[in-house]
Order: C-alpha cells, then structure tokens, then sequence
C-alpha cells in the first residue's frame, strides 16, 4: 500500500439486519479490518468515536438511514452506503447526505471485498 493512503482501523458498520450486519462484518474482517457495529442510531454515534469510516444499511425500521449518514459526514467520516439497487431516490439522497457512495446489495454481495478495497483506498474528503 502506498504511504499516502489512509487505511482505517476501525470501520463503523450500522445495519439493524442481522443477515446484512454479518456479512459487511465478514467482508471487513476479511480485509484486516477492525468493525464495530452498531444496530440503531443511539449506539452508532458512541461508535464513530475514533474512526474515520462509517459503513451504512439504508433499508432499515430501527433507524434512519439519512440521518445516520448526515451524522457521520459532520463528524468527518467517509460514508458508504448499501441499498436496494432500484431506489434511486434514496441513494441520490444518501449522496446528497454526505455519503461517498451508494453500492446495491447485489454488488456488495458479488464484490463486496473489491468494492470495499476500493472505498478504504479513497483518502478522506
């Protein structure tokens, strides 16, 4: 790796389903990073303390997903998102919030540890 990239220890995973949670967790570990998850917008502004990324389920009921993302983006954190591939509007929204980029399921579930390679190279804004 390149010394002028960043790479965090810690990424933030907020996701309230347990299937999705595991897996972004899995696709973390996997990379050598360190997550701490988080299942409802409480807990997830404790946990952004001392990291610099925040990994995001949109489609949630326990919280809001654009209020988590606006949290995260004001206290400097690169957000990335997963959502349904066929609602733009939230992911326009999402981006509009402070999120990096908004991924589909689908490609988080094809190429989650490309995708996530990708997004931890990027130097924060």
């Amino acid at each position: 790796m390149d010394t002028d990239e960043r790479r965090p220890d810690v990424v933030v995973v907020l996701a309230d389903d347990l299937i999705w949670q595991s897996r972004l967790v899995s696709l973390l570990r996997s990379l050598d990073v360190t997550p701490r998850t988080a299942a409802r917008l409480a807990s997830f502004t404790e946990s952004l303390a001392g990291s610099d990324r925040a990994l995001i389920d949109l489609t949630s009921r326990a919280y809001d997903g654009l209020e988590a993302v606006r949290l995260a983006a004001a206290q400097g954190c690169t957000v990335l998102c997963v959502a349904q591939h066929d609602d733009l509007e939230l992911r326009r929204r999402a981006t509009a919030a402070g999120a990096r980029r908004v991924v589909p399921y689908r490609t988080m579930f094809e190429r989650g540890p490309q995708t996530l390679r990708r997004w931890l190279a990027e130097r924060a804004p």
